[in-house]
């Protein structure tokens, strides 16, 4: 199985797919300009953002129902973020269908780190095994949560 193939995972009337033609650039976008992690990003961002990562994206009936992305080196480390489930389909396991099509994927496998930033959600990642970073002086960063509002 190639990494930079295309992956796609079915569930009933849902899809879970990398496959980045697929993806709608707005809908992301429109998502992401309303979460607590990138309010006011703009398209510009969430454009080149995707176009950097690996996606996943989850469609019913070919409408993106969530997103999630890897930023990866493809061999050795993965940030995880904007990963998000919109809030109609929420409460169907969807959140962790798509942790576990994440970590189905080839690249996954081959990964000694993968960082996710989040104050939301703890307890779906805790069952895929991340855990809080708190050891004193282990994890460094320069955090800019204003950014895009002051532009």
């Amino acid at each position: 199985m190639s990494i930079s193939a295309i992956h796609e995972w079915r569930m009933n009337d849902f899809l879970i797919s990398t496959d980045s033609t697929k993806l709608d650039i707005q809908a992301v976008h429109q998502y992401l300009t309303r979460s607590t992690w990138a309010k006011g990003i703009d398209l510009e961002t969430v454009t080149t953002s995707a176009a950097n990562s690996l996606n996943f994206g989850i469609y019913h009936n070919e409408s993106l129902a969530g997103f999630a992305r890897l930023i990866t080196d493809y061999a050795t480390f993965a940030y995880l973020c904007d990963v998000y489930v919109l809030e109609e389909y929420q409460g169907d396991g969807l959140g962790r269908w798509l942790m576990e099509c994440i970590h189905s994927h080839p690249v996954f496998e081959k990964l000694r780190r993968v960082l996710l930033f989040t104050t939301t959600a703890p307890w779906l990642y805790e069952k895929f095994g991340y855990e809080p970073v708190n050891k004193k002086n282990y994890a460094w960063a320069i955090t800019r949560p204003d950014i895009y509002n002051n532009r």
